[in-house]
């Protein structure tokens, strides 16, 4: 094998195991499992959930913030209408935003704030936090591996 195909299959492999760790993330909440994507970083946070159609019925993107701040979440270039929960730093609901619409103004788009300061937000697909019946002080559990936990 040459170089630059090992060099491949290394990129390859390094590629595969990186999916295989977002995709073995996971929270819990009201008694519901969701697989996540987690963004801990600046890129990640910015892109979120843009340019996806769909989202599994039991999938979800965790954001986590470096500290706990009001944050805003919008929908600039997202397809899928969610629903966005803000968590404080113990890790309980401190705000809701619910069948948030998908948007394509751009920078147009309106931004959907926390009520109170947060530092995990959790997307869904709309209408989770209706089914789970979600009040503010539910806690959220985090999977192992996910960094930042209280």
């Amino acid at each position: 094998m040459s170089f630059a195909r090992s060099g491949l299959a290394l990129a390859a492999c390094w590629l595969l195991a990186g999916c295989a760790t977002s995709a073995a993330s996971w929270v819990e909440l009201a008694g519901q499992r969701y697989s996540v994507e987690v963004a801990d970083d600046e890129s990640e946070r910015e892109r979120g959930l843009m340019f996806r159609d769909e989202l599994a019925a039991d999938h979800g993107m965790l954001f986590v913030h470096e500290s706990e701040e009001p944050q805003a979440y919008w929908m600039k270039n997202t397809h899928i209408p969610l629903d966005i929960l803000y968590f404080d730093s113990q890790l309980r609901l401190v705000s809701q935003q619910r069948d948030v619409p998908p948007c394509a103004l751009g920078n147009g788009c309106p931004p959907y704030p926390s009520n109170a300061p947060a530092r995990y937000v959790l997307e869904l697909n709309a209408g989770q936090a209706e089914r789970m019946n979600l009040s503010e002080g539910m806690v959220l559990t985090l999977g192992p591996g996910i960094g930042g936990g209280p």
